[in-house]
């Protein structure tokens, strides 16, 4: 999917280990209908992971991203006059 927002991190480590497992959540706030994705690659670290076991050399890429759907109550502009549409915002004085 090819979001509106799109975001993309990658971590490395020598070594890792975590005392507790990890509790994580991914949220979208606000209003309008949107489509969203998020998940992550992990080289040399399990899921779940295991609370006290040291992992190494691990990498983790986590891709987040969303959209507004069509019809979701959110109004876009365009146009040479500012006129709610589906282009792109002009920039620019009037004439």
């Amino acid at each position: 999917m090819v979001g509106d927002i799109s975001f993309r991190s990658t971590v490395h480590a020598e070594r890792l280990r975590f005392t507790q497992e990890p509790q994580t959540a991914v949220r979208f706030p606000g209003t309008g209908n949107r489509e969203s994705t998020s998940h992550s690659d992990r080289t040399h670290l399990p899921a779940p992971v295991t609370p006290g076991q040291d992992y190494r050399d691990i990498t983790v890429t986590y891709h987040l991203a969303t959209r507004l759907t069509v019809g979701s109550g959110e109004p876009t502009r365009s146009g040479p006059r500012g006129r709610r549409g589906s282009g792109p915002l002009r920039r620019g004085r009037r004439r």
